[in-house]
C-alpha cells in the first residue's frame, strides 16, 4: 500500500511539474507587448485571416486599427506609437520615410484601380464616358484614402478629373465604404481597388484602360518609434512570406510576386571576399539583432569561394572584391550591384627603409615581396593584370618568396618581418598605420578593384538579403567602409534602420 501511495504520490508531483513547465514555455511564448498595426481599410479582410494564423501559431496578440492610409499616418506623427504601417499604396510609406516614421519597408502584394458595380452590371457600365452619364450614380473615397489620392493622380494627367469630379454625387472615407455604397444600392458605381471586392460576392468590376495607372503596392513598414523591432519585423515577415501571408493575399484577390519562404528564425548565408570582413562584421552583427534572425557568413579568398559555388555551396548573397569573380558565378548571381572600390598599394616598413618608390623598385636583387595567390583571391588576380601593365611581371615574380589567398596573412608576415613589401589592398593596412606604409600605385587602371554585391537567383529569402543590402548601404556603414579604406560607389538610397537596434 506505501509502495503504491508512493508510486501515486510522484506520478502527481511528475504531472505537476510537466504542468509548471508547459506553463512557463506559455508564458514565455506570450510575454511582450501586444504588436500594434495601422493598417488600411483596404487590406482589412485579408489581415483580419492573416493575424488570425499568426496567434494561433505564435500565440502573440496583435492589435490592428484601421482606417484611411493618410490618416493613419497623421496619426502614427502624432502619437510616435505603434509597431508597422501598412497603407494601401507605398506611397505613404515614402512619405512616412521623408517624415523620418518609417524604417524597413518589405513588399506585400498588388491591387489594380478598376470600377465596382453590382453584379451583372445593371447600368451597363463598360468605359469611362459611361461614368459620366446622368443616370450613373458614381461614388469615390477621398485623397484620405489611397485610392482617392491615385485616381485624382492619374485622371489629372490625363485631362479627365474635372468632369468626373463633377458627375461624383458623394466621396467617402474608406474604399470599403465605397463598396458598401454599391451594395445597398445607395451608389451605381465607384471607383475601388479590385482586392477589395473579394468579399463583396454580390459586386464585380470593370477594367477601363484610364484606370491602368492606379496601381496600388502595398508593403508593410516598420515605425522608426517602435521599442520592439525583432517582433515587429517578426510579423512583417510572416505577413509577406510566400508560404505564409501571401497564400492569403492571393485567395483575396490580390496580385504577389515573389516573397520569402517562412522560418520563424531564418538563417541567411553570406560569402565575403576576406578584405571585407572588417567593413561590415558590425552591420551584419546588428542587423542580426534587429531582425532577429542569423547570418551564417564564410569570408575568404574570392577565387576559393568561387570554387565553392561551382562545387554546389550557393549562398543567399555573395560580395565578391572584384567584378572579375562575380562574372564567374553570373548563372547564380545574375544581378549584382557595385557597392565600393579598393585599390592595391605596396605595403613596406614604417620608414620605407628600402625606399620603395614604385612597381619597378620591387624588382630589386634580394627583395623578400608578398603578393595575393592569383587562382584563390581577386587581389591576387588583380595584382597579376597590374604588374602585366607595368611592364614588371617577370622581374617582379623572381622577388615573390608568399602568394597567400587573403591580404591579412600578407599585413601579418610584414608584422612579423618575414617579407620586405606586399603588394595587397589599402583595406588591409588599416590599423597597421603605426608599423607599415602604404605606397600608392601611380597611372595603372587595373589597380583598381570594384566590388559588387548579388542576391542569388536561388534564395529562400531575397527580400531579407535585400533588407541586409540596405543596412550595408546605410550612412554608417558608409563611414565603416572609409575608415577600412574603401571608396564608396553605389548610389543606393539610404534605407536604413536608425541607431536603436534593441531587441524585444
Amino acid at each position: 500500500m506505501n509502495r503504491t501511495y508512493l508510486v501515486m504520490l510522484g506520478s502527481v508531483l511528475l504531472g505537476a511539474i510537466l504542468y509548471f513547465s508547459m506553463s512557463v514555455e506559455k508564458s514565455t511564448s506570450t510575454s511582450g507587448e501586444p504588436i500594434m498595426l495601422y493598417c488600411a481599410a483596404s487590406n482589412r479582410a485579408v489581415i483580419e485571416k492573416i493575424r488570425d494564423q499568426y496567434v494561433a501559431e505564435y500565440d502573440r496578440n496583435v492589435e490592428i486599427q484601421y482606417g484611411p492610409s493618410q490618416t493613419l499616418l497623421s496619426s502614427i506623427e502624432v502619437s510616435k506609437h505603434g509597431d508597422l504601417y501598412l497603407p494601401a499604396d507605398d506611397s505613404y510609406l515614402e512619405s512616412g520615410r521623408e517624415l523620418q516614421l518609417i524604417n524597413e519597408v518589405i513588399p506585400v502584394a498588388r491591387m489594380q484601380g478598376v470600377i465596382a458595380v453590382k453584379k451583372g452590371n445593371p447600368k451597363h457600365i463598360a468605359s469611362y464616358a459611361d461614368l459620366l452619364n446622368e443616370n450613373v450614380r458614381l461614388v469615390q473615397a477621398n485623397e484620405a484614402a489611397a485610392i482617392g489620392r491615385q485616381a485624382k493622380r492619374v485622371l489629372s494627367q490625363q485631362d479627365l478629373w474635372d468632369d468626373i469630379h463633377k458627375a461624383t454625387t458623394a466621396y467617402r472615407t474608406t474604399v470599403t465604404d465605397v463598396a458598401n455604397d454599391i451594395l445597398v444600392g445607395s451608389a451605381d458605381a465607384g471607383i475601388v481597388y479590385d482586392a477589395v471586392l473579394h468579399t463583396y460576392p454580390d459586386l464585380e468590376f470593370v477594367e477601363i484602360p484610364e484606370l491602368n495607372d492606379v496601381a496600388a503596392e502595398c508593403a508593410i513598414g516598420v515605425i522608426s518609434t517602435c521599442k520592439q523591432p525583432q517582433a515587429a519585423l517578426h510579423f512583417a515577415r510572416y505577413v509577406a512570406a510566400r508560404d505564409r501571408g501571401l497564400k492569403v493575399y492571393e485567395n483575396h484577390g490580390f496580385r504577389t510576386n515573389g516573397g520569402d519562404t517562412w522560418e520563424s528564425r531564418p538563417e541567411l548565408s553570406i560569402f565575403a571576399g576576406s578584405m571585407l570582413q572588417p567593413a561590415i562584421e558590425d552591420t551584419i552583427t546588428e542587423f542580426e539583432k534587429r531582425e532577429g534572425i542569423r547570418v551564417s557568413r564564410v569570408y575568404n579568398g574570392c577565387g576559393i569561394l568561387v570554387g565553392q559555388m561551382q562545387a554546389g555551396l550557393t549562398p543567399d548573397a555573395f560580395f565578391a572584391c572584384d567584378t572579375e569573380f562575380m562574372d564567374q558565378v553570373t548563372d547564380l548571381f545574375p544581378e549584382s550591384v557595385a557597392v565600393s572600390q579598393n585599390e592595391l598599394v605596396i605595403l613596406v616598413q614604417k620608414g620605407n627603409p628600402h625606399a620603395i618608390k614604385s612597381l619597378r623598385d620591387l624588382t630589386r636583387k634580394g627583395l623578400r615581396v608578398g603578393i595575393g595567390h592569383e587562382k584563390q583571391c581577386a587581389m591576387g588576380w588583380i595584382t597579376q593584370n597590374t604588374f602585366r601593365e607595368g611592364g614588371v611581371q617577370q622581374e617582379v615574380m623572381s622577388n615573390v618568396t608568399v602568394q597567400t589567398p587573403t591580404g591579412d596573412l600578407l599585413v601579418n608576415q610584414m608584422l612579423t618581418g618575414s617579407l620586405d613589401a606586399a603588394v595587397a589592398y589599402l583595406s588591409n593596412a588599416a590599423g597597421s598605420g603605426e608599423k607599415l606604409d602604404a605606397i600608392r600605385i601611380v597611372d595603372i587602371d587595373c589597380s583598381i578593384a570594384t566590388q559588387p554585391w548579388a542576391v542569388g537567383k536561388e534564395s529562400k529569402y531575397p527580400q531579407l538579403a535585400h533588407r541586409l543590402f540596405l543596412n550595408i548601404c546605410s550612412a554608417e556603414s558608409q563611414d565603416a567602409f572609409a575608415a577600412e579604406g574603401f571608396t564608396w560607389k553605389a548610389e543606393t538610397k539610404d534605407q536604413s534602420v536608425t541607431e536603436d537596434s534593441s531587441n524585444e
